[in-house]
């Protein structure tokens, strides 16, 4: 191409410099636009501060929600136990106001009839304290912002829908618009995402806890932003890492197609995730047919019936019983009469010699007796002796 650009005057004659200048600009235009496939409806930036702006819209209702029902607490702290819902606890303290106004105030466009009952029969025997009218302001105000940020927070999440529809149709129709939004967010650009692989693309977004195993020698996780998507989250835990093994190499082929291909629909996207839940199904076992590997070129159901010829009886493999099995028992009798006496003789003798031994035992025992005895009765009679001199 540069060696087109820099002949272009010599292959092309008659042409006045200014016409030149024109054709050569607009020839670089356009092949720069078709190598970057340019179109407003494919700008991926408008996706990654849509999606961190999604993230950081869900932090503060819930910082502002739990204000709220912290601060009105104080006056009707039964509520908080009915209304478990954000945006419906800001309407009903926006519409209520104190809890004594309960029982004249229409909550029915707010809450479902049991609710509300419940509701106006709590704030009879509420143990709540009192507060001014002008703590009842602010807490309305904040109610207004978490109503406000809730209904900006749908239209932003309908605006991220229909970009991610624009600009990956297959990734989004594989793990959903928010789990792709915070694939390409984390990569950067689609065009960023479509170069890594499957295996970079499995663990996106747990970075720290794997370079925490490879550093310790433990073992790697199996899923990092993927874990969200619907395919991973709806299997078992012994089957979740395979799963999400094979939503990451679905993953990386819709990707490119998104990123890299001519069509703007999901072209790829229905028939790989048909082709993730079959293997879904598949792993969980309940598969419809007989359950073999993935691998299998055809199903058990499949398979002809082929007749196999039943072998005919061989009358010479017969085992006859002959004498030689009564013999062998009388010989084994015999053998056992012989071996009793010798036994009874061993065992008499091993009596015998215990005997004697138990005999010398106690001869011994007795001469040590004796011998002790006349030690000590010598000293007695030495001590007699020298009585009767000292009497005479």
């Amino acid at each position: 191409m540069r060696g087109i650009r820099s002949q272009i005057t010599t292959l092309i004659s008659g042409l006045p410099e200014a016409d030149m200048n024109a054709m050569v600009l607009g020839l670089s235009h356009s092949l720069s636009r078709y190598k970057l496939k340019f179109s407003p409806d494919k700008v991926d930036t408008m996706i990654v501060q849509a999606i961190a702006l999604l993230d950081d819209l869900d932090k503060e209702l819930n910082t502002y929600a739990m204000r709220v029902k912290e601060w009105y607490g104080w006056h009707f702290p039964e509520m908080t136990k009915i209304i478990v819902d954000n945006l419906a606890y800001a309407k009903v303290v926006k519409t209520m106001g104190f809890r004594s106004n309960a029982a004249e105030v229409d909550l029915s466009a707010v809450l479902p009839e049991e609710l509300e009952k419940e509701v106006k029969d709590a704030a009879e025997i509420s143990m709540g304290t009192e507060i001014s009218d002008e703590d009842i302001d602010n807490i309305n105000h904040l109610a207004d912002q978490i109503i406000s940020i809730t209904e900006y927070r749908v239209q932003l999440y309908d605006y991220l829908k229909n970009r991610m529809a624009a600009i990956a149709p297959n990734l989004t129709c594989l793990v959903g618009e928010l789990v792709g939004a915070r694939l390409i967010a984390h990569a950067g650009s689609l065009l960023n995402l479509s170069k890594q692989p499957a295996s970079t693309i499995q663990i996106l977004g747990a970075e720290k806890a794997l370079f925490r195993a490879l550093k310790s020698k433990h073992d790697t996780p199996k899923y990092g932003l993927l874990y969200h998507a619907s395919l991973v989250g709806q299997a078992g835990p012994k089957i979740k890492g395979k799963v999400a093994r094979t939503v990451a190499t679905k993953c990386a082929l819709s990707i490119r197609v998104d990123a890299l291909g001519e069509h703007d629909g999901p072209t790829v996207g229905i028939e790989l995730r048909a082709k993730m839940e079959a293997r879904l199904r598949q792993l969980e076992g309940k598969a419809k047919g007989a359950v073999g590997s993935a691998t299998k070129g055809k199903k058990d159901g499949n398979k002809k019936f082929e007749f196999k010829q039943t072998k005919a009886y061989n009358p010479s493999s017969d085992v006859a019983v002959t004498e030689e099995a009564p013999k062998k028992r009388k010989a084994e009798e015999a053998t056992e009469e012989e071996e009793k006496p010798k036994k009874a003789k061993k065992s008499e003798d091993a009596e015998e010699s215990g005997e004697k031994k138990k005999k010398k035992k106690k001869s011994k025992s007795e001469d040590d007796e004796g011998a002790a005895a006349g030690d000590e009765e010598k000293p007695k009679k030495k001590k007699k002796k020298s009585k009767t001199e000292d009497d005479e």
